[in-house]
């Protein structure tokens, strides 16, 4: 088959947290269209090795392990590339709120080495990950690109940062950068363990546990659910797009469509009672609203669609049956 992004073909590429949930999917792609070279950065805090199976088995494909962090990593790590794409950084507005200092570390600092090795690498394009955090505590409906709100994290407070600095590099270095506002991603390879797992991944593992799993709130907050290979077609636009007002500006990457955690519970158990039909007898449990969240989550995505030609392929509820499928079928292989 002809690869869709003919632009990839014959370019150096790198992807930071390349063994990570979305930057996994994004080094299939990349190698999948023809990239003459594809280099992951991941330091394992949170990636995984067996994400990276099929990629190990590609001539083309290199695995720097190490923590972006450390600058002279991260400048390895750009040389001789042209296109970098950092999926690098600690999710999770629990875990910021938790460890604020490590998220900023990692989320801030990180970032800014990033960019730096980019720069004095003579790297041409910088796509990065931002997210949907940064609309904070505004409570307009869809979100649009530019009118954010206060942050309710230390997560969302780094994200609205990287943001800054991108612009600032621009103006001050030239390099071209381009925001990813990432809407409640899911899919394959999203891990279900550990204590800030998202909600669709802790959802599949508890139902196929048979243990019911803890809605925060009363079920009535909602999210705009992406699925991944989306994700990875807006990073595939953003890193080839040519038109300069393309360039330099943040993109909010969703279906459009927001689905109550209610709703999102019946939807993944009726997709999993397809394979185990004792999932179809569980409940939900309610607990306490978490810190930092908000109440609804709805992405206008027309800029994107305007600007990066984005076109989502799968709605939420294909996403929601193409998830189950995988986990079902990989039920433990996250095992921790």
């Amino acid at each position: 088959m002809k690869p869709k992004f003919d632009t990839i073909e014959g370019r150096s590429v790198l992807v930071t947290g390349g063994a990570g949930f979305i930057g996994s999917n994004l080094i299939d792609a990349l190698l999948a269209n023809g990239a003459a070279r594809v280099v992951a950065l991941d330091n394992f805090s949170t990636g995984r090795r067996e994400n990276l199976a099929s990629a190990l088995r590609d001539p083309r494909f290199e695995l720097i392990e190490a923590d972006i962090r450390d600058l002279d990593a991260c400048r390895k790590a750009a040389s001789g590339i042209d296109l970098i794409y950092h999926e690098a950084a600690l999710g999770s507005v629990p875990r910021s709120i938790a460890d604020p200092v490590t998220t900023t570390e990692v989320n801030i600092a990180g970032f800014v080495n990033m960019l730096w090795a980019g720069v004095q690498a003579g790297v041409r394009r910088f796509v990065y990950a931002s997210s949907s955090s940064v609309y904070g505590g505004s409570r307009e409906l869809p979100k649009v690109e530019a009118k954010t709100g206060e942050p309710l994290s230390p997560y969302a407070i780094t994200k609205c940062v990287n943001e800054l600095y991108a612009g600032n590099f621009h103006a001050l270095y030239g390099i071209d950068a381009v925001g990813l506002r990432y809407f409640n991603v899911f899919g394959p390879r999203q891990n279900p363990n550990g204590a800030y797992a998202a909600v669709i991944p802790n959802f599949m593992a508890a139902l196929l546990a048979h243990r019911s799993p803890v809605i925060n709130g009363d079920g009535s907050n909602s999210r705009d659910f992406t699925y991944v290979a989306n994700v990875v077609e807006a990073n595939l636009l953003a890193g080839t797009v040519e038109n300069p007002e393309a360039l330099n500006t943040a993109y909010n990457i969703a279906a459009g469509r927001a689905t109550t955690l209610t709703d999102l519970f019946d939807l993944l158990k009726s997709e999993l009672a397809k394979y185990d039909p004792a999932v179809a007898g569980i409940r939900p449990e309610f607990g306490p609203e978490r810190a930092g969240d908000i109440p609804h989550s709805l992405a206008d995505i027309s800029k994107a669609e305007t600007l990066l030609g984005y076109r989502p392929e799968f709605d939420a509820r294909t996403g929601f049956a193409l998830a189950a499928e995988w986990y079902f079928k990989n039920a433990g292989a996250h095992a921790e």
